[in-house]
């Protein structure tokens, strides 16, 4: 299977600059097992949406795949009390 290339919106690097350094080295570790497999165990697709979401102890990880280009778009990295807040 080739792997994903990884893509980080800059408002979502932004939210993963704030983060505590204990849950950011969790936080991209599984952000760097996507580009192998994008449906990782435990990934939910959201319903009425493209994204789908990981869970990170207390945080979340949205991203959306495009299967045709091989990309992966991380676009929102936040605590799960904000993190479907628009």
């Amino acid at each position: 299977m080739a792997k994903y290339k990884i893509e980080i919106k800059k408002s979502a690097v932004k939210e993963i600059s704030k983060l505590p350094i204990k849950e950011l080295k969790k936080i991209l570790k599984k952000i760097e097992l996507l580009a192998d497999n994008p449906r990782l165990f435990g990934a939910i697709k959201l319903s009425g949406d493209e994204k789908f979401r990981l869970r990170v102890g207390n945080y979340r990880i949205l991203y959306q795949i495009f299967d045709d280009k091989l990309i992966i778009i991380v676009v929102k990295v936040r605590h799960r009390k904000d993190v479907y807040i628009k």
